[in-house]
C-alpha cells in the first residue's frame, strides 16, 4: 500500500464494521481522514478512538443522516468549506430494513441511503474529485445484486417489498452506478470501482430486530467475516499502487471478478441516472 500522507478521504457511514474498519486502515497509512456519521456521540467517539490507536491527528468527523437529501446537500457544503480538495470517496453508508420504511423525502429507505446517498454524494463532489485527480472512488456494494433486476417505475419497493428484495436492488444500483460514471470518467484520472466485501459481521443485519435477530447473530459467529476482513478490499482500491489506472470494475478479495449481467445494462444505468438526479435535487 502507498503512504495517503498527502490524501484526503473521505468515507460515510464510518462509524461501526466496514466504515470504521476502512477509516482506520487508511488513517494508519497517514491520510487525512473525513469519518461520516448519523450519531454525534458515536461520531465523536469513533474519531477519537481512530486517533489514540493510529496517533493520526488529521481525523475528524462530519454528522449527517444520508436518507435525507437535505444532508447530502449540506454534507458536500460542509465538506467544500472546510477542504479544498478531496482524493478518495468511499461511499459505504447502508442499511436493511425488515420492512418498508419511507425517508424524510418520501422515499423508501433501503434505496435512499444505499443508493441515493452514493450517488448524490458523489455528484455533488465530483468537480472537487477531479480537481484532485488522480483521484479515486470506492463504491461498497454487495453480491446480494445477483438475481436481481431494477424495476425503473417502482425505485420505492411500493409492490411487495421484502427487505432482501430491497437491499439486492440498492446494490444492483451500485453496480449500475459505479458503471457509468466509469463510463463518464474515462480520461480524466478518477477511477471508480465497486467491491463486495464478503459476509461480515457488521450492524447492518442486526438493525431490523424481529425474528431476523435470533437466526443472524449464531451465523455471523460461526462464518462472518471480521470488519477489518471485509474493509480490506477496500483499503486496496483506495491506496494500492497495482489498481491506480484501474476503473469501473467489481471487485472481491482484491480480485476483479463478474457482476451479474443486468448490472452492464447501459440503458439501464443510464435512466437510473437520470432519475437519480431527479430525486437528489441536483441541477
Amino acid at each position: 500500500m502507498q503512504n495517503l500522507t498527502d490524501k484526503i478521504c473521505l468515507v460515510t457511514g464510518a462509524t461501526s464494521g466496514i466504515g470504521l474498519a476502512t477509516a482506520k486502515g487508511l488513517a494508519e497509512l497517514g491520510a487525512s481522514v473525513v469519518l461520516v456519521g448519523r450519531n454525534g456521540a458515536k461520531l465523536e467517539s469513533v474519531t477519537s478512538q481512530i486517533i489514540q490507536e493510529t496517533g493520526n491527528q488529521h481525523t475528524s468527523g462530519m454528522l449527517a443522516d444520508l436518507s435525507s437529501v437535505d444532508q447530502m446537500h449540506e454534507l458536500a457544503h460542509q465538506f467544500r468549506q472546510e477542504h479544498d480538495r478531496l482524493d478518495i470517496l468511499v461511499n459505504n453508508a447502508g442499511a436493511f430494513f425488515l420492512r418498508r420504511q419511507l425517508s424524510a423525502d418520501g422515499y423508501e429507505m433501503t434505496f435512499a441511503l444505499n443508493h441515493l446517498s452514493y450517488f448524490a454524494i458523489t455528484v455533488l463532489l465530483l468537480d472537487l474529485i477531479l480537481d484532485s485527480a488522480p483521484a479515486r472512488i470506492i463504491n461498497v456494494a454487495s453480491d446480494s445484486h445477483r438475481s436481481q433486476s431494477l424495476n425503473l417505475s417502482d425505485l420505492h419497493n411500493k409492490q411487495r417489498y421484502t427487505g432482501f428484495k430491497a437491499y439486492g436492488q440498492s446494490k444492483l444500483a451500485n453496480l449500475l452506478f459505479t458503471y457509468e460514471l466509469a463510463r463518464r470518467l474515462e480520461g480524466t484520472q478518477v477511477t471508480v470501482n465497486a467491491m463486495h466485501p464478503g459476509f461480515t459481521s457488521t450492524g447492518i443485519w442486526h438493525q431490523p430486530a424481529g425474528w431476523l435477530e435470533p437466526l443472524i447473530s449464531p451465523l455471523m459467529r460461526l462464518i462472518a467475516r471480521s470488519p477489518e476482513d471485509g474493509a480490506d478490499t477496500v483499503i486496496y482500491l483506495a491506496a494500492s499502487p497495482e489498481v491506480s489506472a484501474v476503473s469501473g470494475k467489481y471487485f472481491f478479495n482484491r480480485k476483479a471478478v463478474p457482476s451479474d449481467l443486468p448490472s452492464y445494462d447501459e440503458s439501464t444505468a443510464r435512466k437510473l441516472w437520470e432519475r437519480s438526479l431527479q430525486l437528489a435535487r441536483i441541477e
